[in-house]
């Protein structure tokens, strides 16, 4: 039987806010109907509508979950987003992202999202990846509880079947919308559920009930490997460059070495390669002689080497480039395409005065630079410098140099001519330079 308690066990006993994503079908109605009914929870609630613009009857819809919600006496809230199709992901996919983002601007701490998705939801995402092929994150499926946004992300019917929520609806005479998309079986999941999970349960009438309990092992499972990984990644990645050493990749069996990548994509906060793509990274990449310069490219990504490291970025980064620019005076920061430039005061470095009545201009590298530096012996290249501080070549375009009336003052934040090295006695200016994207070294 779906009860008051059925849900509020799922929640954290520190709740400030609690909204719930109400699409006015039947699952997040009974959900809505539920924690509306206790006074203690109902002040503390706020059915919210995402309005995807993609259904002629959504203003309607609209119309309908505010009547509901005020019905109910909790407060509502409508949503209006971006779901146009633009590139080759699915509507579902871009309308599901529009939506968790909208979602993620309302929560702040202690504030949680509850989705109505119920055990019959449960099974067909974990059908749909299998036959995706995922491994044993896919087939975790959806998770009860997740970090979202600034709060939290709950699934209070996640283990409640579709029957009792149709008795609990039927029983209260709730009144909820019917999408007519639902009944499109041009879309794989409700192919799924109109035409096939009706003949698997004929056969295994408790087929939703199994098929969830192997998701919670996969998740399992899943925690576990993702534990291993953290541990590994830690011991060979680079926080700064965002970088692996290769030879201690190489020193990892097969299975090692594809969780470490993968949790180097998530801490880079990237999509996660598909099989296809890490077999590459490690044939093409990972493994090349090291004289060899091998790119993996994918819509989104970039995958390289360089002195025994391997480096992943993204299409963006790829594409930057930085035309000449004036420092105007007075300005203690300057914002460039892929980094910015700001000036602090220090007792060694340009002297303010020089700086003060200079002609200030931010230039990249041409291909013939030489500065001085204090200690060293002749002139030095730009190259050779660069090479030096184990800057990848695909980011030296990037590095910002400084000119004073012309004269190569600085490097970024990495070196400063010896002809410009005030005294410590004298009034100085610092330069920092701080990478928008991973040029930061």
């Amino acid at each position: 039987m779906l009860t008051f308690q059925t849900i509020v066990s799922t929640l954290p006993a520190d709740i400030e806010k609690i909204y719930i994503g109400f699409s006015g079908g039947k699952d997040s109605h009974v959900l809505l109907h539920i924690l509306a009914s206790k006074i203690e929870i109902k002040s503390k609630v706020c059915a919210v509508y995402i309005h995807h613009g993609l259904h002629v009857e959504a203003d309607e819809w609209q119309k309908h979950c505010q009547v509901i919600a005020l019905e109910n006496g909790v407060s509502y809230q409508s949503i209006k987003v971006n779901a146009e199709k633009q590139n080759r992901q699915s509507q579902e996919e871009i309308a599901r992202d529009a939506r968790y983002q909208a979602f993620k601007s309302l929560l702040t701490k202690n504030d949680v999202l509850l989705l109505a998705q119920h055990r019959q939801d449960q099974l067909e995402t974990v059908l749909l990846q299998l036959f995706r092929g995922s491994g044993v994150q896919g087939l975790a499926a959806m998770p009860l509880s997740t970090n979202f946004g600034k709060g939290k992300m709950i699934r209070p019917l996640l283990d409640v079947s579709q029957t009792a929520i149709d008795e609990y609806a039927k029983q209260h005479k709730l009144q909820w919308i019917e999408d007519p998309s639902n009944q499109n079986d041009e879309f794989d999941r409700n192919f799924l559920r109109n035409q096939i999970l009706p003949q698997l349960k004929k056969r295994w009438p408790a087929l939703d009930k199994t098929v969830s309990r192997s998701a919670r092992h996969c998740a399992d499972s899943y925690h576990l490997n993702d534990d291993l990984s953290k541990q590994l990644l830690s011991s060979l990645y680079n926080a700064n460059e965002k970088s692996l050493n290769i030879t201690q990749l190489l020193e990892l069996n097969d299975n090692k070495q594809h969780y470490v990548i993968r949790q180097w994509f998530t801490v880079n906060q990237l999509r996660m390669p598909s099989e296809k793509v890490l077999i590459r990274i490690i044939r093409e990449v990972l493994k090349a002689k090291p004289s060899a310069n091998p790119e993996i490219r994918t819509k989104t990504y970039c995958i390289r080497r360089y002195r025994d490291k391997l480096f992943c970025f993204k299409n963006d980064m790829a594409a930057l480039s930085e035309d000449d620019k004036c420092w105007k005076k007075g300005a203690n920061k300057l914002r460039l395409n892929a980094s910015i430039l700001s000036l602090s005061e220090a007792s060694e470095g340009i002297s303010k005065t020089q700086w003060n009545e200079s002609e200030v201009t931010v230039k990249f590298r041409k291909g013939s630079e030489k500065i001085k530096l204090a200690g060293r012996e002749g002139r030095h290249t730009l190259k050779k410098l660069l090479q030096e501080k184990e800057i990848p070549p695909w980011e030296r375009a990037l590095v910002p140099l400084i000119y004073l009336n012309d004269s190569l003052a600085a490097i970024a934040d990495l070196w400063v001519s010896e002809d410009f090295i005030a005294c410590s006695t004298k009034q100085c200016v610092l330069i920092q330079w701080t990478g928008l994207v991973n040029n930061k070294h």
